[in-house]
């Protein structure tokens, strides 16, 4: 994104935001991006200490009259992400924008105390969840935008599979479980794009490009690591990737993209127009976006 480009960047101020996953890589910079347009950002973070440590570095950064709220939430647990959703109608009279970035690649399979693989549950069913719940407060903004981060990684994914075939052991792969939960996020959000068609409330996905974000951590498979650190020479910094991201929500205008993918973020790639969502054939397309709706 060129310097023009970002001085053209709608204001944002009487705007509020709120981003997951907002503590670091791209939801931190996202953050910072929105908050010096002038908007009042939301910064939805699971740490405590790297939450407080992110909203003094934006304020460092962009000026200590930042309008910053930190709110925790472990977005694995569905009964964490209603909390999280009663405190934001109850505090916040307005939202504008919801950025759902918060993300996580599983290492070994783990399934969360509500009996859903762990990927599954904070890929997916956080961003079902926190989505539906906000979408009542998004419906009365003059003009919302909901944006997911999503992957090309959604290509290799398949959502025609059970929670118990999720949950097997014996057949696990962390990769395939990440995959998954990016193909869901796609189908997710072009059925709920399809749903919001005749009101004022946009939903996208974005895909950032590969972005060294810390997404493989020390409990990532052996393959994995191998895997992220021969790719990590080709990634861009958090720093460069997320602008497209910050500037997406304010921009995006086609509801007939529903399911968009940026690729802008990443050098390796042209850029490239929004474009529909894939693996949605016209002959299943309604099945298969509802099957995204109801498999949760």
């Amino acid at each position: 994104m060129t310097a023009s480009s970002e001085s053209n960047s709608p204001p944002l101020r009487g705007k509020t935001a709120l981003i997951t996953g907002a503590s670091g890589g791209i939801g931190l910079i996202t953050a910072r991006e929105l908050a010096r347009r002038g908007a009042r950002v939301i910064m939805v973070c699971r740490n405590p200490e790297r939450g407080e440590q992110a909203r003094t570095a934006i304020r460092e950064a962009i000026g200590a009259d930042a309008q910053l709220d930190l709110l925790l939430c472990d977005l694995s647990l569905l009964a964490n992400v209603r909390t999280l959703a009663e405190e934001v109608s109850r505090r916040f009279d307005q939202l504008d924008i919801l950025v759902n970035n918060a993300g996580i690649f599983p290492g070994p399979l783990t399934i969360t105390e509500e009996g859903h693989e762990l990927s599954w549950a904070t890929n997916h069913l956080a961003v079902f969840a926190l989505t539906n719940l906000l979408l009542p407060q998004l419906l009365e903004a003059p003009k919302a935008r909901i944006l997911t981060v999503a992957s090309e990684a959604h290509w290799l994914g398949e959502i025609e599979t059970s929670a118990e075939a999720r949950n097997a052991r014996e057949k696990y792969s962390s990769f395939t479980a990440y995959c998954d939960s990016k193909l869901a996020n796609i189908m997710f959000t072009s059925e709920l794009a399809h749903r919001l068609d005749l009101t004022k409330v946009t939903a996208n996905c974005l895909h950032p490009g590969m972005v060294d974000t810390g997404l493989v951590h020390p409990g990532s498979s052996p393959l994995m690591k191998a895997m992220w650190w021969a790719a990590r020479p080709f990634m861009i910094s958090p720093r460069k990737a997320p602008k497209p991201a910050s500037t997406w929500p304010l921009r995006l205008r086609w509801k007939e993209l529903a399911a968009s993918i940026s690729k802008t973020a990443n050098p390796a790639v042209p850029p490239a127009a929004p474009r529909a969502a894939p693996n949605l054939p016209a002959s299943g397309a309604s099945r298969r976006r509802k099957r995204a709706w109801n498999n949760r």
